[in-house]
């Protein structure tokens, strides 16, 4: 919603002010150039970025018009499984959790957080971790740092559609003015093709 506003403000702004200064809108409307700068933004951002980056990016423009769903209940919710997990550990040993963790969506303390049993990610790296836990077979410091690793890693990959897309914005201008330039140039040679042709 604060995106719709932000551009909404943005272009009854600019907009707004050129009609002020006497300006006509029916002359910004120019379709070859915008076919220009436009074709061009999407040739360089299929260049700049191979299949798995611009899916994802496909993927991720949608969710700019969406609400995040990690909200502080959504933490909330985090924080009260991950307590009732450890408390369950406590009572009756890390083994107790070996149900919960194999069958996450039938397990009775999981299904009191629908919201994390709907975000696979998350549910996973709980799930992944615990089974690590359990197993004994790594200590708390190299599970720590796998986790740091993982975490780092995902943030990464979450973005590569950003990043995508930030490298293509910072290219727009270029292009503009590339189309500015072909457009005077046409501008300018007009007059030149009108006389050929009465000469001819």
């Amino acid at each position: 919603m604060l995106i719709l506003l932000g551009y909404l403000v943005v272009i009854g702004t600019v907009f707004g002010g050129y009609v002020m200064t006497g300006g006509h809108l029916g002359a910004l409307y120019q379709p070859a150039e915008l076919v220009i700068i436009g074709g061009a933004g999407i040739g360089a951002f299929i260049v700049g970025n191979n299949g798995k980056a611009i899916k994802g990016t496909m993927k991720a423009i949608p969710l700019l018009f969406r609400r995040s769903k990690y909200t502080k209940s959504m933490y909330m919710d985090l924080l009260a499984l991950l307590y009732r997990l450890m408390a369950k550990s406590r009572q009756q040993g890390m083994f107790s959790l070996e149900r919960d963790i194999e069958n996450p969506k039938e397990s009775e303390i999981f299904a009191s957080y629908p919201r994390i049993l709907a975000d696979a990610v998350m549910l996973d790296f709980i799930v992944d971790y615990l089974r690590l836990i359990i197993s004994g077979n790594m200590n708390t410091f190299e599970i720590e740092a796998l986790m740091d690793e993982e975490i780092e890693t995902h943030e990464s990959e979450a973005e590569v559609p950003a990043n995508s897309l930030a490298m293509v914005g910072d290219s727009l201008p270029a292009f503009g003015i590339v189309a500015a330039v072909m457009g005077w140039f046409t501008l300018w040679l007009q007059p030149i093709v009108r006389q050929r042709s009465w000469g001819r």
